[in-house]
């Protein structure tokens, strides 16, 4: 896409601070990969249960992309993988608590869990009830207001909605 979306809010000229300390390092496989999910759980200061181990394989195995919980307890019952959705929902928060997964929100009764923890933006694709990526550069946020007392801007989230042309 080479047009730039602009977003702009009345107020502070400030710019936010990038809190989670920028873009994560991806690493590049060099070993068996179920090994090196287990380690990816104990840095994130998650212990790697069968449960947890065999979600993160569903989620990750896949490069990045959108999953609902309902998505992934959906992969997990054809994949064999005994858990609850309820096991789903909590595997979801824990990693996006150890900052393995960012949580989009497009309503407040929709929620996407995203493998990509980097800077960017979303299309959500109404009707399909999809989630596409935009670029970090695509989009441009200024003008923030200041955050009230005690409090900072953790991130700013732009879903750009897109619907077919009639």
């Amino acid at each position: 896409m080479s047009e730039t979306v602009k977003v702009r809010v009345a107020g502070d000229a400030s710019e936010p601070s990038d809190q989670a300390g920028g873009p994560q390092e991806r690493s590049v496989r060099s070993g068996c990969p179920v090994h090196e999910l287990r380690e990816h759980l104990r840095r994130a200061g998650l212990r790697p249960t069968r449960q947890r181990v065999s979600l993160g394989w569903l989620l990750f195995a896949k490069g990045d992309r959108h999953v609902s919980a309902e998505m992934l307890y959906e992969e997990a019952t054809l994949a064999r993988v005994p858990v609850s959705l309820a096991t789903v929902y909590n595997t979801l928060h824990q990693f996006t608590e150890a900052g393995l997964l960012r949580e989009v929100a497009v309503d407040g009764s929709k929620t996407y869990f995203d493998t990509n923890v980097t800077d960017h933006h979303h299309f959500f694709l109404e009707g399909d009830d999809t989630l596409v990526d935009i670029p970090a550069p695509a989009v441009e946020v200024g003008d923030l207001p200041p955050p009230p007392p005690g409090m900072e801007i953790a991130r700013v989230d732009v879903i750009v909605r897109l619907r077919r042309k009639a």
